[in-house]
């Protein structure tokens, strides 16, 4: 088994030739220089970090366990002002990313790249691509990739650099014409939304693929349900991979070795932590908590302790590949994801995902908890192409009645299954905002 490509690609980036337990050494040091500068650069540079780290300095961190010492940021800080984030003249300023929330109150996000920000990312697309794909290979970008500085952009020029053909496609509308220019260009990888990928696993014309064409899927901008990686590994006999990132990571974070068995970080460029979601403090490798980090290297927006609500946690034990690198299990929610059905129970997309997706023909679901008199209403809608969906519906209903906090809060007289009902219509999922629960009750 090779080791992950970003071993190497880190080696290259601190100038060192070390390995094993050396390697590891030097990692953490370039880490603790990194947040000190990073510390001092936010601190005399951007309007909120000075106001926020009034009397700190990047010398008060004696040890990378240090930066827990620090406030954090949240998406809220960002949403009020992301300007007073900026370390350069608006100028300098080549990208600007705008993210919807999916609420109505609330202000969108606006994140702000440098074009030495953006080589960044380039940089690390080059590389944890290796993974996927060889000289001479083709990839299908099923992302945005129309604009300068979008996922799909940097990825055309990353893979330029491998001697391989990106071919920009954007978001899938029609999975059959999708398929169509698979076949056409003789794809042998594809970078995709994982509800997107699987409505072309699931197509009738996916039977025109050839066995053994498409090689390798990297699965990204969502979180990747296990029953959609296996569905997708079982179709096309394929490597599936899994990216972590966040717009406000850079785009990118962390991404799977050839082990499939969690990501390796970027750690060159991001420091990450695990926090108790609700104390903030740090959580011992192994035990599972929220996902916290800072960027070591931008200069147009840097972010220091910015908290994600995904839910994940460190995987203590050595990766197959052998490398060095810490390694992130895949994360499957949000902090906020889940809704209280009373009781005690709670319900999770992971839970839906787990119990819906490997239904055959269903393509995505929607889920609205709403309340009437004094029970809630779970109402579920199938989207799929098969004309035969009362069939699913009924299988559905029996895979919502068999999850354990659906079925305690029936059994507790809390919660009603609406009949469920099939939809022809395709809710096109951009990644931007993450599948969740509709929670429509009165009273939350």
């Amino acid at each position: 088994m090779e080791i992950t490509p970003l071993e190497p690609w880190i080696r290259e980036k601190l100038g060192t030739s070390a390995t094993g337990a050396e390697l590891r050494e030097e990692i953490d040091l370039h880490q603790l220089g990194k947040l000190r500068e990073t510390v001092d650069y936010v601190r005399t540079r951007s309007p909120f970090y000075r106001q926020l780290f009034a009397g700190v300095h990047g010398c008060d961190l004696k040890g990378l366990t240090d930066i827990a010492s620090l406030p954090f940021t949240a998406a809220e800080d960002i949403q009020e002002n992301d300007l007073r984030f900026l370390c350069v003249s608006r100028d300098e300023i080549s990208r600007i990313v705008t993210l919807n929330t999916s609420g109505t109150t609330t202000h969108a996000k606006r994140i702000h790249f440098t074009e030495e920000d953006l080589e960044l990312t380039t940089d690390l697309f080059h590389h944890g691509m290796k993974a996927l794909v060889r000289p001479g290979g083709k990839v299908l970008i099923l992302m945005p990739a129309d604009r300068h500085g979008t996922v799909g952009n940097l990825m055309v020029k990353a893979l330029r650099r491998m001697d391989v053909q990106g071919i920009p496609h954007g978001i899938v509308l029609d999975s059959g014409k999708t398929i169509a220019g698979i076949v056409e260009h003789e794809v042998d990888c594809l970078i995709g939304i994982p509800v997107q990928v699987l409505s072309l696993v699931r197509h009738r014309d996916a039977v025109s693929i050839p066995k053994g064409m498409i090689r390798s899927v990297l699965l990204s901008a969502d979180y990747v349900p296990a029953a959609i990686v296996r569905e997708i590994e079982s179709a096309w006999g394929c490597m599936v991979f899994n990216h972590y990132g966040m717009t406000e990571m850079g785009l990118g974070a962390a991404v799977d070795c050839s082990a499939l068995h969690g990501y390796h970080i970027r750690e060159a460029d991001l420091f990450f932590e695990m926090i108790d979601p609700d104390t903030g403090r740090p959580v011992p490798d192994g035990e599972p908590g929220e996902v916290v980090f800072t960027t070591l290297t931008r200069k147009g927006m840097p972010l220091v302790r910015y908290r994600t609500g995904d839910l994940s946690r460190f995987i203590p034990e050595p990766c197959p590949c052998g490398t060095v690198l810490k390694r992130l299990e895949w994360v499957r929610g949000r902090l906020q994801g889940g809704v209280g059905l009373g009781g005690g129970a709670n319900l999770t997309v992971a839970d839906l995902d787990e119990a819906l997706f490997p239904l055959p023909g269903l393509l995505n679901f929607r889920v609205e908890l709403a309340s009437e008199s004094d029970v809630q209403i779970i109402r579920v809608t199938l989207y799929c192409a098969d004309i035969h969906a009362e069939n699913l519906c009924s299988q559905a209903a029996k895979k919502l009645e068999a999850i354990p906090a659906i079925r305690t809060a029936i059994d507790n007289g809390f919660l009603a299954i609406a009949p469920i009902r099939a939809s022809s219509e395709n809710w096109i999922s951009t990644g931007s905002i993450k599948r969740k629960i509709i929670d429509s009750r009165e009273e939350r």
